[in-house]
């Protein structure tokens, strides 16, 4: 028979709730610094892979500015500016050509008073609109008068301004009384 007998000064503790209890919080550490090692890993992969997109845009745009400063460099030479001005005059002569003559002239038939000619239409394109230089001749002040508020109330034209006016000191019966130049902006739609 065996018999246990303890000679120390103590007696014996039992350390089993306390090594069960270590060992159940030691594994779920343990657990949970593989979850969180785990989410680690996952963002610092998600991460390489933004910064490799952003490294692959930048040197996209590192090479789109590379590009564009050779553009540069080739519009303002001579030859390219001697081509964009050739087109830019060819562009004016097709804007020219493609004015509505017909239009205009049917728009001054309606607002045209007795005793006032048309005597010069000059049309060029300014941001888009067509600014008009018209000349006209008017037999009396009365009818001049009567052509600018009529050219003013209409709506194809717009913005009506004077440039200058002439008086004629000689009086026949085919000569106008009075010049008038005057710039308007002229709706071609």
């Amino acid at each position: 028979m065996k018999l246990r007998l303890n000679l120390a000064t103590r007696p014996l503790e039992n350390k089993r709730p306390f090594l069960a209890l270590s060992g159940v919080l030691g594994a779920v550490g343990i657990l949970l610094l593989l979850l969180l090692s785990h989410g680690a890993y996952k963002s610092w992969r998600a991460n390489r892979d933004l910064r490799a997109d952003i490294a692959r845009w930048e040197a996209e745009i590192r090479s789109n500015k590379q590009r564009q400063a050779t553009l540069q460099d080739y519009f303002r030479s001579a030859q390219a500016q001697q081509v964009l001005d050739r087109a830019a005059f060819l562009n004016s002569l097709i804007d020219q050509r493609s004015f509505p003559w017909t239009k205009i002239f049917m728009d001054l038939e309606k607002i045209l008073p007795a005793g006032v000619r048309v005597m010069n239409i000059s049309p060029r394109l300014v941001n888009g609109k067509a600014l008009v230089e018209i000349t006209i001749g008017a037999a009396s002040d009365d009818s001049k008068i009567k052509f600018i508020e009529a050219l003013e109330k209409s709506p194809a034209f717009s913005n009506v301004q004077i440039q200058g006016e002439r008086h004629s000191e000689q009086i026949t019966p085919s000569s106008d009384k009075i010049t008038l130049e005057l710039t308007a902006l002229y709706e071609t739609t």
